[in-house]
């Protein structure tokens, strides 16, 4: 599918587009040659992003590990599928349980520790992809992550950047088995020093011998609870041997003529359709790209899809409306007539009711496309560290509330509110782009900002990614990225926007990674986009 993209349209970037058949995008250089090295192996789109997500579990730690969770967008050829590695809680969850360690004050569980933990769910997600359509022995796609565990990789710039500022928080390095896992000289590394993870190494080894099931159930599974049981948590192998990933259909929104596919439920992808779908009854027309006009209106739209996602968005299985409710034209029509193109609102939700993440993307020459995400979720994740098989654990638990009136109030082995969301694109039922963008509740914003760029004014994936970022905070609050237009934001002040400066476009404006196809994979192939925010990069063959 031929784009008809301005490619001499740019902002300030080291970046350039890249062209290919077979394409891997990733936020650390060493993932996507590892999963290229799968493709020149004869494997195919899968294979090449299991491989680059083991990679990037080992290489940026400060965003992801092996005690994270994922969600996978993938285009097999002829229909689309998800897949839902989000974990539970442990089953002696409950709200009653954290009032009784934490005060009948408690809004939510902790920030860090064991008691934000849930079942971890990435690996599950890399066996569960495996099985159904990699072609390659699991073994050999976990050989790179394995090989760089052992012999350590030099840590960039941007990751190191992130390294410090996670050590600056007291209650994170304080964590159990934290500080000898990442702290191994007592501090941080520096740019370009080497970082070794021997102990991950040996857990990939006996990953992939076991195809997980070490992790869920096995040795890994019972030293997680001899470790929790120390610390004072309550999860048990019996837990993790219960989760299994779950096989979702995406839920979509038509934009411009395209349709915008993300995750349903528990995660927040929804947001990101519902601002589009409100979108889709304002006019672009005219409106400069970058100017305040345009902003103005992404920004109203994104605000009413967080108002209603944050109300009414939990576990399926607790929500009070549906997605098809929340997604609904009429209703969606209704909340674009509440933007006031001049003034900025702080919006409530409505009534839908009638009556350090990273993201990777592969693609390959047969037209398989994957997008997948994996996440700690707030940097480090919990701080946790099982020292001796290096699984560092994610923090989602503390995605649930405790208030019990809450759909997402805190259950037995119920899934929390997720923030990490997958993106795809087709036309006419065909395959367009496999696309994300990481950073926490920047994920939905970077999506929308990304899209209107490329479907509303033509610019192209790498343009678009490279194009300075607002982000949405809460009330009228937003945040403008340094090199926005001062123009546009002095007129987004005019407005009625508090805009906050932030210098810090990594910590504070997502990054995204972009395949878009040309046409006939083995023929026009894809161009691809990744994020100047990141030290990743796409590589093709």
């Amino acid at each position: 599918m031929t784009a008809s993209f301005d490619w001499a349209t740019g902002y300030a970037s080291r970046r350039l587009p890249v062209f290919g058949n077979n394409v891997v995008s990733t936020s650390h250089p060493l993932g996507a040659q590892a999963g290229l090295k799968m493709l020149w192996k004869g494997g195919n789109a899968v294979d090449a992003a299991i491989a680059a997500a083991a990679v990037m579990a080992i290489v940026e730690p400060c965003s992801n590990g092996l005690g994270s969770d994922a969600f996978c967008i993938l285009w097999d050829g002829k229909r689309l599928h998800g897949l839902n590695s989000s974990g539970f809680s442990p089953a002696a969850w409950t709200p009653e349980y954290f009032r009784a360690k934490y005060g009948d004050d408690a809004k939510m569980p902790p920030v860090r520790g064991w008691d934000s933990v849930t079942v971890p769910g990435a690996v599950a997600s890399w066996v569960a992809l495996s099985e159904r359509f990699g072609r390659l022995p699991f073994t050999d796609l976990l050989e790179s992550a394995i090989e760089i565990a052992e012999r350590g990789y030099l840590v960039p710039t941007i990751i190191q950047h992130k390294w410090v500022g996670a050590f600056g928080l007291e209650n994170l390095v304080k964590q159990p088995g934290f500080a000898e896992t990442f702290l191994p000289r007592g501090r941080p590394p520096h740019v370009g020093e080497r970082f070794m993870f021997p102990a991950a190494a040996r857990t990939l080894r006996l990953i992939g011998e076991t195809r997980g099931a070490a992790l869920y159930g096995g040795e890994i599974a019972e030293a997680i609870e001899r470790h929790a049981r120390a610390e004072g948590g309550v999860m048990t192998a019996a837990d993790l041997a219960a989760f299994k990933p779950e096989w979702v259909t995406p839920i979509a929104k038509d934009y411009r003529g395209y349709t915008v596919h993300e995750m349903p439920p528990n995660g927040q992808g929804i947001s990101a359709l519902i601002a589009l779908g409100i979108l889709a009854h304002c006019d672009f027309e005219g409106l400069p790209v970058d100017g305040v006009d345009a902003q103005h209106l992404q920004i109203e739209a994104m605000k009413l899809a967080f108002a209603d996602t944050y109300r009414y968005v939990a576990d399926p299985v607790a929500m009070q409306v549906t997605p098809e409710q929340m997604l609904d034209d009429t209703y969606l029509a209704g909340r674009a007539k509440l933007i006031d193109r001049k003034k900025a609102q702080d919006f409530k939700a409505g009534n839908p009711v009638r009556g350090g993440t990273i993201y990777l993307t592969a693609a390959d020459s047969s037209g398989m496309m994957v997008s997948f995400i994996q996440s700690n979720y707030m940097g480090f994740g919990s701080g946790v560290v099982i020292p001796e098989w290096g699984v560092s654990l994610q923090n989602r638990g503390h995605g649930f509330n405790l208030d019990t009136a809450h759909p997402n109030c805190v259950a037995p082995r119920k899934r929390p509110f997720q923030t990490i969301i997958p993106g795809f694109l087709t036309r006419d039922g065909a395959p367009v782009m496999s696309f994300g963008v990481m950073g926490g509740n920047m994920q939905p914003q970077g999506h929308l900002q990304t899209l209107v760029r490329m479907l509303d004014f033509g610019q192209n994936p790498q343009a678009a990614c490279d194009a300075p970022r607002w982000r949405f905070e809460s009330g009228l609050n937003i945040n403008a990225e340094a090199s926005m237009d001062p123009q546009t934001v002095q007129g987004l002040v005019d407005r009625g926007h508090k805009v906050i400066p932030l210098s810090d476009s990594y910590m504070d404006f997502g990054a995204g990674q972009f395949i878009w196809r040309m046409g006939d994979p083995a023929v026009e192939g894809y161009v691809a986009a990744s994020d100047p925010r990141r030290d990743g990069q796409a590589v093709v063959s």
